[in-house]
């Protein structure tokens, strides 16, 4: 049956419209128009979300080579995603002002303090930008060293986002565990622990991503991706930190 799209009056066959590519089906605007619209245009809930989430936890290096390879359907889109689990983790940590300033050793005056109190206070109402700024030093550090395996730059990106999307997800599902110890001193080795698994679930996605590696060799080389990280972030760190320093010495 023809169809006249009613966005560009072209006639065509099928679902979509081969000329501007809106839907056959326009449903009326109602409710149900409205929960539809939220579900797959802001959260992609219908399919992505959960579909890239469970991938994420199950299979994660392998779902992220297929998604660089084209087999992109139904997956949530990574930076999207990353912002998306950011800004949820933020607003969950700005909300019940989870303490974690007892975690970095003050010194000095009381000046100091508050400056610690205050970037940490960036930290979590900025989440989503901060995740967002660290993305391209772990691709740096995994294609630096994992440069053999034939992947560029950007594809690096995509597959530390997901990684990124997969760390945010462990912080929102243990979040209810950090807010109970939050303001205690057990909260340091709470916090140490999910670092921890956090690293091992990094090097369970590498050793799946790139699989034509060995396990040990693997995890040798997600150990220098994540020194080549560590360095990166605090020499660009520290330079930042001296400009800003510089300027508001001077002004």
């Amino acid at each position: 049956m023809t169809i006249t799209c009613k966005n560009c009056n072209q006639h065509f066959k099928g679902h979509f419209c081969n000329n501007c590519g809106q839907t056959a089906d326009t449903h009326k605007i109602n409710f149900h128009f409205l929960w539809h619209d939220i579900q797959h245009g802001l959260f992609h809930f219908d399919n992505g979300f959960f579909y890239t989430a469970k991938q994420l936890f199950t299979r994660p290096g392998i779902a992220i080579r297929e998604f660089i390879d084209g087999k992109r359907v139904r997956h949530f889109k990574p930076i999207s995603l990353v912002i998306l689990l950011a800004t949820v983790y933020g607003l969950l940590y700005h909300t019940f002002h989870i303490g974690f300033t007892d975690l970095v050793q003050v010194t000095g005056s009381g000046d100091d303090k508050i400056n610690v109190e205050k970037i940490n206070e960036w930290m979590s109402t900025h989440y989503a930008w901060a995740s967002l700024l660290t993305l391209p030093f772990y691709a740096l550090g995994t294609f630096l060293v994992f440069k053999k395996q034939g992947y560029n730059f950007v594809e690096h990106l995509v597959l530390n986002a997901f990684l990124a999307g997969q760390r945010l997800i462990l912080r929102i599902t243990t979040f209810p565990i950090i807010y109970a110890f939050s303001g205690t001193p057990t909260i340091k080795t709470v916090t140490e622990f999910i670092t921890l698994i956090d690293f091992i679930l990094m090097v369970w996605g590498y050793s799946q991503f790139f699989n034509k590696l060995s396990k040990q060799k693997s995890f040798l080389l997600t150990l220098l991706s994540y020194l080549i990280f560590a360095l990166t972030l605090i020499i660009v760190g520290g330079l930042i930190g001296s400009g800003i320093y510089y300027f508001w010495t001077r002004h």
